[in-house]
């Protein structure tokens, strides 16, 4: 079933958890600070995985390389702006994983790099700041139902707002082509090389500099 051994997979899937939960919580976090409680009252402002993970979209993400998780339910009409409000939740998820790919790669990497960690220690770090990092620009691509999409939608004047809206069923039959072509893969892979590799010269960096202190 899987393409992958047991060992990638133990590998895997706690990297998963960890960066889908973030996500998730950081869609109802930022949601909750511009003014809905919705996520906050579904107990999704959680850091435990159980709240946030779609147990099939996980499978297809360990299977087939892509899925989902439990999307995080966000009323507009309790927001302070509800367009830019709803761009700025739909933000909080790729950019969170960013975040968390930034400080794995580019902070605790070198840290540990310093020790006498094995290489296993390594392998997570590595593999959890890809993750991430896939994540954020998979999510930022500009097609519904996925963020890039509601982030464009709040940042468009209201008569193309609407029509963009108006499109959103056609959104999911697009993104299917593309992962079915295998399009989104020659999407993400540039970007998310570039991304990591920028992290890994700061990591050097930062590595180069803990020796010299130390």
């Amino acid at each position: 079933m899987f393409d992958r051994d047991i060992k990638e997979i133990l590998i895997l899937l706690p990297c998963l958890l960890m960066a889908l939960t973030f996500h998730e919580l950081s869609h109802g976090y930022a949601a909750y600070r511009l003014g809905d409680d919705t996520a906050k009252n579904d107990g999704r402002l959680s850091l435990n995985p159980i709240k946030h993970i779609d147990w099939i979209g996980l499978l297809f993400l360990l299977a087939a390389g892509f899925g989902w998780a439990k999307p995080v339910m966000v009323n507009p009409n309790n927001l302070r702006n509800p367009k830019t409000g709803m761009a700025l939740v739909a933000a909080a998820g790729p950019l969170s994983n960013l975040l968390l790919a930034f400080i794995t790669l580019a902070i605790v990497l070198p840290l540990i790099a310093l020790t006498d960690a094995p290489v296993l220690v390594f392998t997570v770090i590595e593999q959890f700041a890809w993750l991430n990092i896939v994540l954020f620009t998979f999510n930022l691509i500009p097609i519904p139902p996925l963020d890039g999409s509601k982030i464009i939608a709040g940042f468009l004047p209201d008569n193309l707002y609407e029509k963009f809206i108006s499109y959103e069923r056609f959104g999911s039959i697009i993104f299917i082509i593309l992962i079915v072509t295998g399009m989104t893969s020659r999407i993400i892979s540039p970007i998310a090389n570039g991304i990591f590799d920028i992290f890994f010269r700061i990591a050097l960096r930062v590595h180069i500099w803990g020796a010299n202190f130390f």
